[in-house]
C-alpha cells in the first residue's frame, strides 16, 4: 500500500520543490518506487527532474480538469524507480474551473486511488498557497511534510497552515497526519538559524525531523541542470542530507 505525502507551506521560498525533487530521488535510490506529482503551475519540480515542459501532452491539469486517464500523465525520469506527473502553466486557472465540480475537494483523491498501490511513496509538490489544489492534495494525502526555512520569518504563517490542516482533518480527511516539520536552508554559523531550530523543537518536539537540510551550493545548482542533487553531485552536503531524510522517513514508516 503506497503512502501519499503532500509537501505544503503557503509561504514561498521555503524549499518545498527542492525537497520534493531530492527526497523523491533519494527514496528511489534506496529502491523505493516513487511518483512525484507536480501540483504547482510554475512546474519547477518537472523541469528539476529533466522534463521538457514544452513537449508534454498530458499533465496533472488534464487529469484534474479533463478527466484524462492518470497513467497517460506519468513520465519516467533518468532515475530508476522514479516517475513524475508534470505540471503546466494552465494549472493557474484550474482552481476556478474546479469550483463548479461536485465534491471538488476530492478530485485528487479519486485520481490517485487507481495507482496508489503501484508505488511505495507518492509525493505531491504544492504551490505556495492554501487554495483549492493544495486542499485537494491534503485531502488525498496520508501525511504532510512542512518545510520551514531557518530564517527570520520562518514561523510566520505556520499557525495558518496548521489551522488549515486541522480543518481538513475535521471536514475532509480525518486520517491526515503531520509526517514532520523539515528545517531547510540551515546555516549553523548563524545564530538566527539556531534560534529557529530551538523554537521549532520547543513547539513541535518529536514532529521535527532529525535531519536538517543545510544550505548548499550544489543543491541550488542542480535544478538548472534538470537533475536532483544525488545525480548532480552525490557527495555534496545537499545530496547526503536528503538521503538521510529518505532513510528517516522509511524507518518511520516501516
Amino acid at each position: 500500500m503506497g503512502k501519499i505525502i503532500t509537501l505544503a507551506n503557503q509561504k514561498g521560498g521555503v524549499g518545498k520543490t527542492t525537497t520534493t525533487i531530492n527526497l523523491g530521488a533519494s527514496l528511489a535510490t534506496l529502491e523505493k518506487k516513487v511518483l512525484v506529482i507536480d501540483a504547482d503551475p510554475q512546474a519547477n519540480a518537472s523541469s528539476g527532474l529533466g522534463v521538457d515542459i514544452s513537449k508534454i501532452e498530458c499533465s496533472i491539469y488534464e487529469c484534474l480538469i479533463n478527466q484524462a486517464e492518470i497513467r497517460e500523465a506519468i513520465y519516467t525520469t533518468d532515475i530508476e524507480h522514479l516517475d513524475i506527473i508534470p505540471s503546466h502553466i494552465d494549472l493557474v486557472g484550474a482552481e476556478i474551473e474546479m469550483l463548479e465540480f461536485e465534491r471538488r475537494e476530492y478530485v485528487f483523491k479519486q485520481l490517485l486511488e487507481t495507482i496508489k498501490d503501484e508505488y511505495d511513496y507518492i509525493l505531491i509538490d504544492c504551490s505556495p498557497s492554501l487554495g483549492l489544489i493544495t486542499v485537494n492534495a491534503l485531502t488525498a494525502a496520508d501525511s504532510v511534510i512542512i518545510p520551514v526555512q531557518c530564517e527570520y520569518f520562518a514561523l510566520e504563517g505556520i499557525g495558518k497552515l496548521l489551522s488549515t490542516i486541522k480543518l481538513i482533518k475535521k471536514k475532509l480527511n480525518p486520517t491526515l497526519e503531520i509526517e514532520g516539520f523539515l528545517l531547510t536552508m540551515y546555516d549553523g554559523r548563524l545564530r538566527l538559524a539556531n534560534d529557529v531550530y530551538k523554537e521549532m523543537k520547543r513547539n513541535f518536539q518529536e514532529l521535527v525531523f532529525k535531519t536538517i537540510i543545510q544550505r548548499n551550493v550544489k543543491l541550488s545548482e542542480a535544478p538548472s541542470h534538470g537533475l536532483p542533487a544525488i545525480l548532480y553531485n552525490a557527495v555534496s552536503r545537499g545530496a547526503k542530507d536528503h538521503l538521510s531524510l529518505a532513510k528517516e522517513i522509511i524507518k518511520k514508516n516501516s
